[in-house]
């Protein structure tokens, strides 16, 4: 996989939420709580992934908490186990305010500074993501905060990719998506925009996907690979 790219790339970054800058990890205590198994969160994120990308393709849009919510209650049965109203509630609203990743705010604080324009593009509905901006204090770091509610279609289908190029006036290949998933970043390339891989842990790359043009564990490393590209 290459971490270096061949020529110099856009200064516009399109950045994921969910995993790739907030921590989706910390709700593993709820897990544990209600499934006896915190690793029944991988399942239940999965479950919510798959499934907003059905409801795009069967053009049934529901915003991600409904997704997430009734992915939680088919989790559950699958499971044997009672989901209470009030359990995914909380487990909901605590999707509002997830830490960042510990390297994160340093990292775009960088990215700021050396002249990148940075904005977000989530699955998340408009509300949640501004609330899980502004609880991670992210907000003021980001020129704009985008949700695919503007086109009611989730990633990675190419819609919300050139709803961003088109709100910002600029073409797709103007832009780099940064996330820390490939079938975000499948889809971003396929809309024409660059890609950047931030290979969290269990991470791996899709290899029928082309090669990301930057790969790095962190955002923090990711950073340090486009402020000194040239």
């Amino acid at each position: 996989m290459s971490s270096k790219p061949t020529h110099q790339l856009p200064r516009i970054l399109v950045l994921d939420v969910n995993e790739t800058l907030l921590d989706v990890n910390t709700l593993r205590p709820f897990f544990e709580r209600f499934f006896g198994d915190g690793d029944v969160l991988k399942e239940w994120f999965a479950r919510t992934l798959l499934y907003s990308q059905t409801v795009t393709q069967t053009n049934n849009y529901v915003d991600f908490s409904t997704v997430a919510r009734l992915a939680l209650e088919m989790t559950a049965k699958i499971h044997g186990v009672q989901c209470h109203e009030a359990d995914t509630a909380s487990i909901l609203d605590a999707m509002k305010s997830l830490p960042a990743h510990p390297e994160v705010p340093g990292a775009l604080q960088r990215l700021r500074q050396d002249g990148f324009r940075l904005v977000t593009l989530t699955n998340s509905s408009q509300s949640v993501a501004e609330a899980q901006m502004h609880s991670a204090d992210l907000a003021h770091l980001c020129e704009r905060i985008f949700s695919v509610d503007a086109v009611r279609k989730f990633k990675p289908h190419p819609e919300p990719y050139h709803y961003v190029a088109k709100q910002l006036n600029v073409k797709t290949s103007e832009m780099v998506m940064i996330a820390a998933h490939p079938w975000d970043l499948m889809g971003a390339k396929a809309a024409g925009l660059e890609v950047g891989f931030v290979k969290r842990p269990g991470a791996s790359w899709f290899a029928l996907s082309p090669m990301p043009e930057l790969s790095a564990s962190t955002l923090d490393e990711l950073a340090t690979r486009l402020i000194t590209r040239e």
